[in-house]
Formats: structure tokens, C-alpha cells, sequence
């Protein structure tokens, strides 16, 4: 991409998921499904692809398909903080763009990941970068395991929710679904994983609230179709593979 910012992905992936254990190594049309996100993620333009993890079945499977793996500790409280040694393992400069891209998006579309990166490279105020999607229904803008956010005039985060924001006391609200991809420069990444957690964060069970909680500013870029959804359950392995086929 000539004139476009260089940006390196890292997928953090782990083992122990709560609920649903060995979901990067789930079979998804004949490949472990974290070996489909880093196929994505190599078409994004991205200078470097690397999976952070601390479990070696995972490491194995992703080597074994020949992408790169970065080992980190088993003690991370989230995948932010994962990335974080995982910056500093791999050396990257703090000016460095990264983008978290979860393990559990097999089908991530490659144009977003990219977005996510260019538009922190544009908005030197901002300290992070996501993405989001309008609401087409209002199942989803009520169900609580949708995360939404709520945007300002130029397009940056106000708040993040699993409550339905805005609530819709006229018609013609527009909700906003968030999806769980972030971009950082390597020097945000470490000072994030070093913020104190907030009361925000605590209560919706929302690790983005951290940045806003102290001050610091999330720019979102609004995808014009809908981001497909991740992997989280058994059921939603069925979803995925569906539009697979």
C-alpha cells in the first residue's frame, strides 16, 4: 500500500477460554480457527504477523501452518496486557503501530484490519483506534452480550455499553454494535497495561473503558456493512461455518 502507514498484528490467543476451552485450536473447515485469522490478517498489508500465546498446542498449530508465534506468560489478566509483552519481546518501536486482532475472528475482513491501523496513524490525538457497525435490529440493540458504543461529532468513542445507548425515547436513533478490534502505538500499549482498572470497566465488563476512564481518547471507524461476528460458543462456531460455506 503505497503512502500507508506500516502496522504489525498481533493475535492474542489462549487456551483457557472460560467458555468455550481450546477455541483457537477448534476446526473450522479443516484448519485450526486461529490459523484463519492470521491468513486474514497477512492480507491486510500488514509489515508482520505474529500470534501471542502462552500454550504450546496453540504455538505448534500456528508454526505448523507457517506463521509466527511470540510465547508470553500465563498470568495475563487480559489480552491487552498479553500484547503488551509481546511488543516488547518482538522490540517494537514505541512510534510502532499495533493491531489486536482476536483470536476468535475467523473472518475478519483484512480491509478493516487495515482501516484500524490507518486511522490511528491520521489521528495523532487519539490513543487508540476501534470499529463499529450500525444496528440493524433491535434484538441485537437490546441483548446485552452486543456491545455498543457511542460516538462524538468526529467520529470518536463517548462510551461503550451492553445497555441499549442511545436509549431510544424518539425514533431514528442509530445504535452502534462494537466490534473487538483495537489499534495501538507500541507506546499506549505499554502505558495501558499499566493503568489502574476502572470502576466503568468493572460494572459492563469492558476492558475499552480503561482508556476513557483516564482520559484518553478512542477513534472509531464505521464500517458501511456489517462486521462479521467472532466465535464465543459452540453455537456461534455453527454461524461462522455456515458463511464459511
Amino acid at each position: 500500500m503505497s503512502g500507508a502507514a506500516q502496522f504489525t498484528v498481533i493475535i492474542p490467543a489462549r487456551y483457557a477460554s472460560t467458555r468455550y476451552p481450546g477455541k483457537p485450536l477448534v476446526d473450522l473447515a479443516g484448519k485450526p480457527m486461529v490459523v484463519h485469522v492470521c491468513e486474514r490478517a497477512k492480507k491486510s498489508g500488514a509489515a508482520a504477523v505474529y500470534v501471542a500465546t502462552d500454550d504450546k498446542r496453540i504455538a505448534d498449530a500456528v508454526r505448523k501452518h507457517g506463521h509466527s508465534v511470540v510465547m508470553t506468560r500465563g498470568d495475563h489478566p487480559s489480552g491487552t496486557d498479553r500484547l503488551a509483552e509481546a511488543a516488547s519481546v518482538l522490540k517494537l518501536r514505541a512510534q510502532q503501530i499495533v493491531v489486536n486482532v482476536q483470536g476468535d475472528e475467523p473472518l475478519v475482513e483484512p480491509k478493516l484490519i487495515s482501516d484500524v491501523a490507518q486511522l490511528l496513524s491520521k489521528r495523532r490525538e487519539a490513543a487508540m483506534t476501534t470499529a463499529c457497525h450500525a444496528i440493524h435490529d433491535e434484538t441485537s440493540a437490546k441483548n446485552p452480550n452486543v456491545v455498543k458504543v457511542v460516538l462524538d461529532a468526529e467520529r470518536y468513542a463517548l462510551y461503550f455499553s451492553r445497555s441499549q445507548i442511545p436509549f431510544p425515547r424518539e425514533s431514528g436513533a442509530t445504535h452502534y454494535r462494537h466490534a473487538g478490534i483495537y489499534g495501538y502505538r507500541v507506546s499506549f500499549l505499554k502505558q495501558y497495561a499499566a493503568l489502574a482498572p476502572a470502576p466503568l470497566e468493572r460494572a459492563e465488563a469492558l476492558e475499552q473503558l480503561r482508556a476513557l476512564w483516564h482520559g484518553h481518547r478512542i477513534a472509531v471507524v464505521v464500517s458501511e456493512t456489517d462486521i462479521p461476528p467472532g466465535v464465543d460458543t459452540p453455537q456461534d462456531l455453527q454461524a461462522v461455518l455456515r458463511m464459511l460455506r
